[in-house]
Order: structure tokens, then sequence, then C-alpha cells
């Protein structure tokens, strides 16, 4: 099972140290996500990254820093939206519900399936009952290619591997580890990713 970790949604003064400890800890897919900010602030965290670490990076929204930086790839926050004119290359895209799942897959390398257990941070109920989670994964909808995106923690990823997906995505259970505004010891974050990577083998 794969784990991919989402960068938080802000930057902060501390976050290229983490992401770098991370990389190093064994994280292989850190997606870039920085929602309504301007894409130099994404440009300057890169900077500030190895480039030995680019090919680990997949890019939401800014697309073309995938081309810039020899990043992994894209990925594109909704099912049906087109690919960028002329793209090549490594694309991934987020189903809000499983019957969008069959048609993503078929222009994805991967999906994830939004608020799959939940969002305690935005205060998202799961859009899925585990039942219908169990249907979806019967029928051949939730499989290697679909990850699940929300609510991520050692518990439900042991859910999420008995249920078949191919990975987990996290967030606030890493970042909630570590105060960006009074902290600048982040061994317990590094210490809980540890755990995460160990709960998805």
């Amino acid at each position: 099972m794969k784990l991919i970790l989402l960068t938080k949604s802000t930057f902060f003064v501390e976050e290229d140290k983490i992401i770098s400890t991370l990389f190093e800890e064994g994280l292989d897919n850190l997606h870039l996500y920085k929602p309504g900010t301007e894409p130099i602030y994404s440009e300057r965290l890169l900077t500030l990254l190895s480039d030995d670490y680019y090919n680990k990076i997949t890019v939401h929204d800014f697309y073309y820093l995938k081309e810039e930086y020899q990043l992994r790839g894209i990925h594109i926050d909704s099912a049906d939206k087109q690919l960028p004119l002329r793209y090549k290359g490594h694309v991934s895209r987020t189903c809000d519900r499983i019957d969008q799942l069959k048609e993503a897959k078929k222009s994805s390398d991967y999906v994830f399936l939004r608020n799959t257990f939940g969002n305690i941070h935005l205060q998202e109920p799961a859009t899925s009952t585990i039942e219908e989670l169990k249907a979806a994964a019967h029928q051949g909808l939730i499989d290697k290619k679909v990850y699940a995106l929300g609510g991520i923690n050692i518990d439900t990823i042991r859910m999420a591997k008995d249920l078949g997906f191919g990975g987990v995505v996290v967030c606030s259970d890493v970042w909630n580890r570590f105060d960006i505004h009074h902290e600048l010891n982040y061994k317990e974050l590094i210490q809980h990713f540890d755990r995460l990577k160990k709960a998805v083998r």
C-alpha cells in the first residue's frame, strides 16, 4: 500500500526542513497543494529543496512547475476536468464520489477518493458509508489505483487496507503534530510519519 503526504495548504517557516527530513525518512510521494496562493511561493519552496527530491513531488494547480522543475507529475482536483493541452506524463485526480472512479481511473495513474473517512479539519462527514465502500470494493471500483483521502490515521489505514485501497493520502494527522507558530522541534511529526509508514506495509 502506498503512502502519499499532502502539504499543508499554507506555507510556514520550517516547511522545507520538515519536507526534506520526511524524504530522508522514506517519503516517496509528496503532493504540493497550496490552493489560493501565488505560484511564486511554491517555486520558492521547491528551490529550498534538493533537486534529488523533485521526481517525488506531484503538483496541484500550478502545472507549469512540473516541467520547470522536472517534477513527478500533476494532480487535477476534479474527476472530469480535461488535462492541460499537450500534457504528457504522470497524472492523478480527485473524485468526490464512488460513481466517478471507473471513468477517472481510465485517464489517471491513480485517483483519490475524497472524504473517504470524513474530514475532521473541515468538519465534513464521510461521503460514503463503510457498507458502500465495501460494495464498491466488491464491484472492483476500489482497487490498487484508488487512494483513500480524508480522515486518514493509523486506525483508518487498517480499514483502507482491508477495503482494498491501493494507498492513503495523509495530511492533518501529520501536520497537526507540529505547531507552526510556537515550535521549532518537529521530532514528534517525523516519529509519527514513521509509524504511518509502518502501518501501510
